[in-house]
């Protein structure tokens, strides 16, 4: 009894998927492909926030880098040094090497944490300007469907929208 009942509700199903499939068919799709990193790496409006992020990043970026090299030039001093001097010199150093050592990590990863939330922020700032770009490019020529890259095996050169919302982004629609 429940087996009939299953294949009643298939049956009745099928009707319905074939009877919207018909029209569906009856017209052709128009799909296209976005490839986002191409998006993000090419338009402006991501090579600006790429400039920003290097002017707002670059100073700290290279103070860290100074303090890296004169940790290593200390580093390097006490081991030249390290034969000639008294054991409680040594340890002295070795000391304030470690506490350098430890400041320098801290900064590095609060730079690198800084870093990547604003990275973060700027990416999402173009992304969904790309997003409403493809969404206008989307209603204004009649797309069907428009993806971007999630689990794209393929994709035909005919169909491919990124050059098209480039150019729509550097022209700052």
């Amino acid at each position: 009894m429940k087996a009939r009942s299953m294949k009643l509700q298939f049956a009745l199903l099928l009707a319905a998927v074939s009877s919207i499939a018909v029209p569906v068919q009856a017209q052709e799709l128009k799909i296209g492909y976005v490839n986002g990193e191409r998006v993000l790496r090419e338009a402006e409006p991501a090579k600006r926030a790429a400039a920003k992020l290097e002017a707002e990043f670059g100073k700290r970026q290279k103070e860290l880098n100074d303090q890296s090299a004169a940790f290593r030039a200390q580093a390097d001093k006490l081991d030249r040094d390290s034969p000639t001097l008294s054991e409680a010199e040594k340890a002295r150093r070795q000391r304030e090497l470690i506490e350098l050592d430890r400041d320098l990590q801290r900064k590095q990863r609060e730079y690198q944490e800084d870093l990547t939330q604003r990275k973060n922020e700027e990416v999402n700032n173009v992304s969904e300007r790309a997003q409403r770009t493809i969404k206008a490019i989307g209603e204004a020529e009649h797309y069907d469907l428009i993806v971007q890259d999630q689990l794209v095996f393929f994709v035909s050169p005919r169909i491919d929208l990124t050059k098209k919302v480039i150019d729509a982004l550097n022209a700052g629609k």
